[in-house]
């Protein structure tokens, strides 16, 4: 799979030493001026239309609708005969129940349809290829705007001013990016433009997280922006050791994991300071973010169209009930996702907060595909699947995979071939992983023709066998 660079990926992919020198300059301008006039936009846009009614936000959601559904009708194939057989046409949406005219769509259909359902080439220099997490060890592959970072960025910061965040302050991110170690060992990366201190999630032996800490004690007031299973391996540190934790954390900004109650109790209890939760996917469809004055999330109307079903189809109402988290995106131009089916499960709370008072769809307890799973070092430190995974085309070659593993520092790829190529030379995906484990656990390959499912039907993507190794408190199973 081809992919363009983005603004945001080649300043990401720029030498530290670079980005060094150019971000100290950049640095010193307020940061809504380096982040450039679309974001500034888009946040003015989200920040308003986050206190709109209820009434008003279906208004924009109807239009949003129609204007991607004529776009999927004009410039895709699957969606022209999809609309046809079903006698859609955009134009008569005139409420967010008529879009329940169109059937579902999965991961499945994206991976077999792609092709047709592209709105442009995606060769194009405004276009990125994506992959998502290789949930259960099936990563889905597809294409998206180069465009959408300053929109992306913009809901992630309104939703974190929610927890005394403000655009500026520093970040110390603990979320699976590679850190070469500095001459004195510390693996810690520091960018002045985005005000980023980058720790390595991939070591986080008991040496290296005191020296992460000691790091964090004196870059001042800070949020620590991580996956849920990072800080809790972080906290538990504190606890075993007995080190009282950085008075300076201001507090902690988690996603791209599920957060279990008992970390997100405990990394409160230890770091003393307040554990805020976003929810979203690589797909961009349903963006979501804790309240102020509760752990439940509300859905930002205006990122896409969001649906709760049940396990019929039909939109689930009654409070406390569960269903499947479906989405519309509004954001994606290169390849529209209609009421896609993302794997995720929540249970449905209100439409509008008796405490912020905002008119949007809460939901609690999400669930779903994001399971915490672990690989295990050679120095028996854990290190979580989420900063393993890749999101590139490592896999693009791959049906489906999963890592067994027996043996600290030592773990087995299955990989089930796509398109049955039992011959295909998988080198270049176990160079990719061993690149990034940094010697913490040596991959080796293993071609399959199938890989099991656990006892409630769902993908492992980690076959853990190390003996003596207890997960009960990082990773819990999925309801």
């Amino acid at each position: 799979m081809q992919r363009a660079i983005s603004r945001k990926n080649l300043w990401d992919r720029l030498p530290q030493r670079v980005r060094r020198t150019i971000g100290g300059a950049l640095g010193l301008l307020p940061p809504a001026l380096v982040l450039g006039k679309a974001f500034r936009r888009s946040l003015s846009f989200v920040r308003t239309a986050d206190r709109w009614s209820a009434d008003r936000s279906r208004e924009y959601v109807v239009a949003q609708l129609k204007r991607v559904c004529r776009l999927a009708q004009e410039r895709t194939r699957y969606y022209r005969d999809t609309f046809s057989a079903v006698g859609f046409q955009p134009e008569d949406l005139k409420t967010v129940d008529d879009l329940a005219a169109l059937p579902t769509i999965t991961r499945k259909t994206i991976h077999d349809r792609l092709d047709d359902m592209l709105t442009t080439d995606p060769r194009g220099s405004r276009v990125d290829g994506i992959a998502t997490g290789g949930t259960g060890g099936h990563p889905l592959h597809f294409y998206i705007g180069a465009d959408r970072s300053a929109t992306e960025f913009a809901y992630l910061v309104a939703g974190w001013e929610r927890a005394g965040f403000r655009l500026g302050d520093t970040l110390a991110l603990f979320r699976g990016r590679p850190v070469a170690p500095a001459p004195n060992g510390l693996r810690h990366e520091f960018d002045p433009l985005q005000r980023h201190h980058v720790y390595s999630t991939f070591h986080m032996s008991d040496r290296d997280l005191a020296g992460y800490l000691d790091h964090i004690s004196n870059i001042g007031p800070c949020f620590l922006h991580v996956y849920p299973s990072s800080v809790d391996a972080l906290a538990r540190f504190i606890r075993r050791s007995g080190r009282p934790a950085p008075a300076n954390i201001r507090g902690i900004l988690a996603e791209s994991e599920m957060v279990y109650p008992h970390q997100r109790t405990f990394a409160k209890d230890v770091l003393q300071c307040r554990y805020f939760s976003s929810y979203g996917h690589t797909e961009k469809l349903v963006a979501a973010a804790e309240c102020e004055f509760t752990k439940d999330y509300h859905v930002w109307p205006t990122y896409g169209h969001f649906e709760l079903l049940d396990a019929a189809g039909k939109p689930v109402t009654t409070p406390g009930q569960r269903g499947e988290i479906v989405g519309t995106g509004f954001i994606n131009w290169v390849v529209p996702f209609i009421r896609y089916r993302t794997g995720d499960f929540a249970t449905y709370v209100a439409d509008c907060c008796p405490q912020c008072k905002r008119e949007h769809p809460i939901i609690a307890d999400i669930r779903g595909h994001r399971v915490q799973e672990f690989l295990v070092a050679t120095d028996r430190s854990l290190i979580p699947w989420t900063a393993v995974n890749v999101h590139d085309d490592t896999f693009a070659g791959v049906s489906r995979f999963q890592f067994h593993q027996s043996k600290p520092g030592e773990a087995t790829l299955r990989i089930v071939p796509g398109n049955g190529r039992a011959d295909c030379d998988f080198r270049g995906v176990v160079d990719r992983l061993n690149r990034k484990l940094a010697g913490r656990v040596a991959i080796t390959t293993e071609i399959v023709e199938a890989i099991p499912l656990s006892s409630r039907g769902k993908a492992i993507y980690v076959d853990q066998q190390v003996p003596g190794v207890d997960l009960a408190t990082a990773a819990q199973t999925s309801p």
